[in-house]
């Protein structure tokens, strides 16, 4: 049987499938639907939905809600797989409780999601209470804005636009809420990152992914595996990764770069965003820069001198792996490969 993971495009080992206990059917469905993730000891992790997904089924509901009660929704998500949520709307005001799934450190994990939605002659979306303003530059969010980033935006959009055309409505003006989204917001990076008053609305996949001790296991024993592998920080820089190097293996590791560096046996690329990259190397890179991110940095200065020291830093830790720093749009701010 082939049995590929829709969300991160990874074609799931026989063996690995072998080892699975469940039914079949409830397998492949899960797979497809995105839910589940295949260990390779056979164990079966559940993904949750972002902030942009439950967001997304809030609007859409809210609207429909405008013609009928909803209960359950479906709604798009940048990764291709449609999402399918439990929902409480009626008369144009939703309710969604975000699920995080096997992610016990996902802290707006349970919060409630709101949308209210009202009749117009074009979409409007707004942000209520809840959600955080960005205060500082660096972000993808201009400063000022509320911090519901582009990806998630797009989808919610997306997600308006399916619902009128359900209804038959011309358009809708739509707030998305988060109750408590300033309180549970003092138990993430935002403050520290720019963000104030809130929680922010994210995703480039729509989904939450997994994390246990196994799971980080499993990547190691792909990074060991393979000849040539590339170790990514984060989605974007998996997504890049596949792009760029499609020879190679790519794995997430996230913050493990450490354990990733410590398995590859072949040819190792690190490929990403240059905040956790750089970072990783140069935990204090912008002490006395006045500076709030690395990306904020990078976009006032790509030359700065800090990025090139910081770079020598990475490939000495990385016993001299091959480093790609990348931007959101996929262009290559720095590549060690071609500066040897």
């Amino acid at each position: 049987m082939i049995l590929t993971d829709p969300v991160n495009d990874f074609l799931i080992p026989q063996q690995w499938l072998e080892r699975v206990t469940l039914p079949l059917e409830v397998l492949v469905d899960g797979v497809n639907k995105g839910l589940l993730v295949v260990l390779s000891n056979g164990n079966i992790l559940h993904r949750g939905y972002t902030t942009g997904t439950t967001a997304a089924a809030a609007a859409k509901a809210s609207v429909l809600s405008l013609k009928r009660d909803v209960g359950s929704i479906s709604v798009p998500t940048p990764c291709g797989v449609r999402a399918e949520l439990t929902v409480k709307a009626k008369d144009g005001r939703c309710e969604v409780v975000k699920i995080s799934g096997d992610h016990e450190s996902d802290v707006t994990g349970g919060l409630v999601i709101t949308a209210e939605a009202r009749t117009s002659n074009s979409i409007q979306l707004s942000a209520g209470k809840g959600i955080g303003i960005v205060t500082r530059g660096g972000l993808q969010v201009k400063e000022g804005e509320p911090a519901i980033n582009p990806v998630p935006r797009c989808q919610i959009i997306d997600a308006i636009h399916e619902a009128l055309d359900e209804c038959g409505l011309e358009g809708a003006a739509v707030t998305i809420s988060v109750p408590d989204g300033e309180a549970v917001a003092e138990r993430t990076l935002n403050q520290k990152v720019g963000i104030e008053g809130g929680i922010s609305i994210l995703g480039t996949t729509g989904f939450v992914e997994p994390w246990s001790d196994h799971l980080g296991e499993t990547k190691m024993e792909l990074i060991a595996e393979a000849s040539r592998v590339v170790l990514t920080t984060g989605r974007i820089g998996m997504r890049y990764s596949q792009m760029l190097f499609p020879e190679y293996t790519s794995v997430m590791v996230g913050s493990r770069l450490d354990e990733g560096i410590r398995a590859a046996g072949g040819e190792t690329i690190i490929c990403g965003l240059p905040g956790l990259i750089l970072k990783w190397a140069v935990p204090d890179i912008l002490e006395g820069t006045g500076f709030n991110t690395v990306q904020e940095m990078i976009d006032n200065d790509k030359q700065n001198p800090l990025i090139d020291t910081s770079l020598a830093a990475v490939v000495e830790r990385s016993k001299g792996a091959r480093i790609v720093i990348v931007d959101r749009d996929g262009n290559i701010i720095r590549d060690t490969g071609e500066m040897a």
